[in-house]
């Protein structure tokens, strides 16, 4: 697509349009859902409190969940003032009127769902011929798999007064906590270099993006910021840590789980064995990122990488405006699929991105869809590098997953479990690198190799090496019952190093970079990173083999929670409980690896 055709796209906003939920955060409107939602969840919990008919009988179940599901499509989790002051506090994490406003809306939706959590408790704890008998019937056959992970979870549920006590303690126990460093983090400002050789006082989420400049100069003062920042909090981040470790090992004890990550599996519909042979598939293959960062420590000429310098890319600094990533990536994406292309052009016409970095914003990216009836909403902090072409990739693949959920959906299988939540997004940033790396010069496609390599090692080995350190980390506490942040740091380092080899130097300060990597605090959240980019290069490569493949996966995207994760790649031809699927999709990596070491010494970068 050229350039010229930018004034197809329409960009009207660079932040979110929150009118679509409410024009401010005084709205008139906000007070008038609340007697709603009261009003539907009341009616609700009278009805079916009267009637255990639900417990026993298809029909009345049949009548229940329809009236369940409605509540879910349209007034669950605080409903739309939620999610609207969920977005404000993205937007400004300093605002503690907004916090408060934020916090006030979370508690009313607490208590309203603690009114009603008694009808998926009776569910979940009804007799296995009745479960039976509920999954064969025809007329339940649109709610089949939601009862299936209902009735799986059963042995965990804990009984009312129990799960309402637990329910009520998650914020002060652990978001409450979390949220606290997070803020404080980017809350933080340093004086650092700039690459135009100036200096000025930058937020954390800026100092972020000049840790991986071109320049050594600009992001050794950068990873000087940081290791400050860092190390400034390290004390607050111990705390935290050694809070919601203990929290999760009560939660744990309580609902009889034997170990620490099977709470994960369970929620994401996914066996034991698939994640552990996957784990174990990646870990017995981490000689490739030692390859790998091997290998750019000589193309950057250096004898070993300092930590913070292993993401740094090779090749000349490209800059992308925020309006050339979005040609390109609409471009791709209507390639792909018109679809795809039409839900970005509507994203970026309506407001649903919140495209540059601000002080105080939330860090990374994220995509949020909250209920079924509410709009989607990206968050990026768009810097201009490449990686940020490839965030912008990687949250529009999530983006259009919601997207697609939404239309053949009841409200009760709207989501997707983290099993398959990230395959979506690695799907689509890959093709965006292919055409970034079309008609490329070999060195500029050494570059682009060498940064599509930088994101499967960070997606699939880091992330693996992640929830190994999680496995011990949990574990250690477990037997400890407090960890020291050097007892934290230590642990990280060797996490770490195990992964990226000697080429990289665990250098002073590293030790920290734990504080601020949220995903450890959603408890073994990782493994689906790479879960999910093994996954998406089956697709990928049955895609370039037979375009019209993209109708599966649409449909595969489409499915949300109706269908389990292994019922689902079955029906795309993937065996997940196969280790050799997996070693498949390494290989792929390897064979990326070898390219670039050709390139290399094609053009007389190594010998």
């Amino acid at each position: 697509m050229k350039k010229n055709d930018m004034k197809k796209l329409e960009i009207k906003h660079t932040t979110w349009n929150l009118f679509q939920l409410f024009e401010s955060d005084n709205d008139p409107r906000m007070a008038d859902e609340r007697k709603a939602i009261e009003a539907a969840y009341r009616a609700f919990a009278q009805k079916w409190k009267a009637n255990n008919g639900y417990l026993k009988y298809p029909a009345v179940l049949k009548e229940a969940l329809d009236e369940y599901e409605k509540l879910n499509r349209f007034y669950a989790s605080g409903g739309k003032e939620r999610y609207y002051f969920s977005k404000r506090v993205a937007q400004n994490e300093e605002d503690a009127v907004i916090k408060g406003r934020m916090a006030n809306v979370r508690d009313f939706s607490m208590r309203l769902h603690n009114e009603i959590l008694f009808f998926e408790l009776g569910l979940a704890k009804i007799d296995a011929g009745i479960q039976k008998n509920f999954l064969a019937h025809e007329s339940l056959k649109p709610y089949r798999h939601y009862l299936e992970r209902l009735f799986a979870a059963g042995e965990h549920i804990l009984g009312e007064d129990v799960e309402r006590a637990l329910i009520l303690k998650a914020a002060p126990a652990h978001i409450n906590w979390e949220r606290m460093t997070s803020e404080f983090l980017s809350g933080e400002e340093r004086e650092v270099l700039l690459e135009d050789g100036t200096r000025k006082r930058a937020s954390q989420e800026e100092i972020l993006g000049l840790i991986n400049s071109v320049q050594k100069t600009v992001r050794d003062d950068a990873a000087r910021a940081l290791n400050d920042i860092f190390a400034s909090y390290s004390r607050v981040a111990e705390h935290e840590m050694n809070a919601i470790l203990y929290n999760k090992k009560i939660d744990d004890e309580l609902r009889g789980y034997t170990c620490p990550d099977a709470e994960r599996h369970l929620e994401d519909d996914i066996d034991f064995s698939v994640v552990d042979t996957m784990i174990e598939s990646v870990a017995k293959r981490f000689d490739n990122p030692r390859r790998y960062y091997a290998l750019k420590a000589k193309l950057l000429g250096v004898p070993k990488l300092a930590y913070h310098e292993r993401n740094v890319p090779y090749g000349a600094d490209i800059k992308y405006s925020f309006e050339d990533a979005a040609v390109l990536a609409r471009d791709v994406f209507a390639t792909l699929d018109p679809e795809f292309g039409e839900i970005f052009e509507r994203f970026l016409r309506d407001g649903n991105i919140d495209i540059f970095p601000r002080k105080g914003k939330s860090c990374g990216a994220f995509c949020d869809s909250g209920l079924l009836i509410h709009p989607t909403y990206v968050l990026l902090n768009f810097t201009g590098r490449l990686c940020d072409v490839k965030t912008l990739a990687h949250e529009m693949g999530h983006a259009i997953n919601n997207e697609l959920m939404r239309k053949s959906r009841h409200a009760l299988d709207f989501g997707s479990p983290l099993s398959t939540a990230e395959v979506a997004s690695t799907f689509i940033e890959d093709f965006v690198l292919d055409a970034l790396t079309r008609d490329a010069d070999d060195e500029k496609r050494l570059a682009l190799v060498m940064s599509r390599l930088n994101d499967d090692i960070s997606t699939i080995f880091r992330q693996i090496a992640c929830y190994k350190f999680e496995q011990e980390l949990h574990k250690t506490f477990r037997e400890k019952f407090h960890l020291s942040r050097k007892e934290i740091g230590e642990m990280f380092l060797r996490h770490m190093s195990s992964y990226m080899g000697d080429a990289v130097e665990q250098s002073p300060g590293s030790e920290n970079w734990w504080v601020y990597w949220r995903h450890i605090r959603v408890f073994f959240y990782v493994y689906s990173y790479a879960n999910g980019q093994l996954i998406s290069k089956s697709l990928q490569s049955a895609v370039r083999a037979r375009h019209s493949f993209i109708e599966r996966v649409k449909d595969f995207l489409s499915a949300g929670l109706s269908r389990s994760p292994k019922e689902s790649f079955a029906a795309l031809g993937i065996d997940i409980e196969n280790g050799m699927f997996w070693e498949r999709g390494i290989v792929s990596v390897e064979s990326m690896l070898n390219e670039a070491e050709v390139l290399a010494r094609k053009l007389g970068k190594i010998n």
